[in-house]
């Protein structure tokens, strides 16, 4: 690092993508990059990553989402954030090779996203924002994101697998058959793995007791 520290260097990027998420939607706003931040933080120091790529990322790593909503899900955020990440990385005091990282991290860091995290910083960053969709969080934001989609609290009518997105039928229970179900076996480091474990447990739970209530089982 030069002239600017580490940990100014930092937070001078986690105050600018603060400033970028007023606004956003509850379910990806400020409060879930902070928490992928502080997972980050837990694995990074676990599998010795480099830690000021690895926060760098994780501050900017869903500063595409507010296009992706806006386009309800026609655009990839990974790839629209690291559009917007480059400017804003290229006058800062980083090495080539940091700053293609921290690139790399932003543009691989989606579950259904084209790209697999290839560098170490860029899987710990993966593994913070799946855990974060999963476990007792996991499913909070799920409801939260099916309400700003105006999504119904269950559609039972009809398969899941007929069901579209970004609409009424995008339930909560949708996103947990979709995604979030198989999120425990995608993990990238040792780490995540055993923090996966237990939130998948949790979760799993959770929709079969939904569904017991729902159909009057319980």
């Amino acid at each position: 690092m030069t002239a600017l520290g580490s940990e100014a260097l930092v937070t001078r990027v986690r105050d600018l993508a603060a400033s970028i998420f007023d606004g956003a939607r509850g379910s990806h706003a400020w409060d879930h990059t902070l928490r992928v931040v502080r997972l980050c933080e837990h694995i990074g120091a676990a599998e010795d990553a480099d830690m000021t790529v690895l926060r760098i990322a994780a501050y900017l790593h869903d500063i595409g989402r507010g296009d992706q909503d806006e386009a309800n899900g026609r655009i990839c955020h990974a790839e629209r954030g690291a559009e917007r990440a480059a400017p804003l990385l290229a006058p800062l005091p980083l090495d080539d090779g940091q700053r293609a990282n921290i690139l790399h991290c932003i543009r691989s860091h989606r579950f259904r996203g084209g790209q697999r995290p290839e560098s170490l910083e860029a899987r710990i960053l993966f593994d913070a924002d799946k855990l974060d969709a999963i476990g007792a969080v996991g499913v909070a934001r799920a409801y939260l994101f099916a309400g700003e989609v105006g999504a119904r609290l269950h559609c039972p009518e009809k398969p899941v697998d007929q069901t579209r997105p970004y609409g009424p039928e995008d339930t909560g229970y949708r996103e947990y058959i979709v995604k979030l179900r198989h999120v425990h076996r995608r993990m990238l480091t040792a780490e995540g793995r055993r923090l996966a474990e237990a939130r998948h447990a949790f979760m799993t739970r959770f929709f079969e007791r939904f569904l017991e209530e729902m159909e009057g089982r319980a």
